[in-house]
């Protein structure tokens, strides 16, 4: 072994060991899609205050995922490393929404995809993810569940915003009832019959109803 032999690094030698144009292929093809991800993720978008940093966090998903597929693939040893460091990565941040979950397994299974070289799977896949999402999730029921908050002084005036909810909604159900010294405070899931805010009104003028309040229900509702 000579002295050369003792200092000599193979860095350079592993760098030329991957295609340039393979991987400026994979990149650009992976960003094509982590885009098409992001264009249905704005479409489907259901919420109120629209996080553009998610949007572009699976975007980015996509191609750091590539990038690591295309090391992995490249050589064994450093897959076997790789597996290592990544398995002490923790992600702390909070998903509310169910469907945000299946945008990231979906942007992380595209570029495994993609890196490993299954172009058309990639694509495909892609493309029927797509158009599922935006016609399942765009195709919204006008048929929304709501919870009506009614405080009241007395059974006779419980017994008349209870048959005032009745014939003026679709369906009813009692989730709560309070009962103190102050009065009894109800708790109702309802189906409007025409989506208006008018029942409150009309609960309002009932005698013995304190007040109304109308919230949309979204099913995380705990008594």
């Amino acid at each position: 072994m000579t002295f050369n032999d003792i200092f000599k690094s193979s860095f350079l030698e592993k760098a030329t060991e991957f295609s340039l144009l393979d991987v400026g292929l994979a990149m650009l093809l992976s960003f094509s899609i982590g885009l098409f991800i992001f264009y249905v993720y704005k479409k489907t978008f259901a919420g109120v205050m629209y996080s553009a940093s998610f949007g572009v966090s699976i975007m980015a998903m996509t191609l750091i995922t590539t990038l690591v597929i295309l090391a992995v693939t490249s050589n064994v040893i450093l897959s076997l490393g790789m597996v290592g460091a990544l398995s002490i990565v923790r992600f702390r941040t909070a998903i509310k929404e169910p469907l945000d979950i299946a945008f990231l397994f979906w942007s992380i299974t595209a570029g495994i995809v993609v890196g490993a070289g299954l172009i058309p799977l990639a694509v495909i896949g892609s493309v029927i993810i797509g158009i599922v999402l935006l016609v399942f999730v765009n195709n919204k029921s006008t048929d929304t569940p709501y919870i009506i908050v009614i405080n009241l002084t007395d059974d006779e005036a419980e017994n008349g915003a209870m048959s005032m909810i009745r014939s003026k909604t679709k369906k009813s159900l009692i989730k709560a009832k309070t009962v103190s010294h102050n009065g009894i405070e109800l708790t109702v899931e309802v189906r409007l019959l025409d989506m208006s805010a008018k029942l409150v009104n009309e609960l309002l003028a009932v005698k013995g109803v304190n007040n109304v309040c109308l919230v949309s229900y979204n099913g995380e509702y705990t008594a």
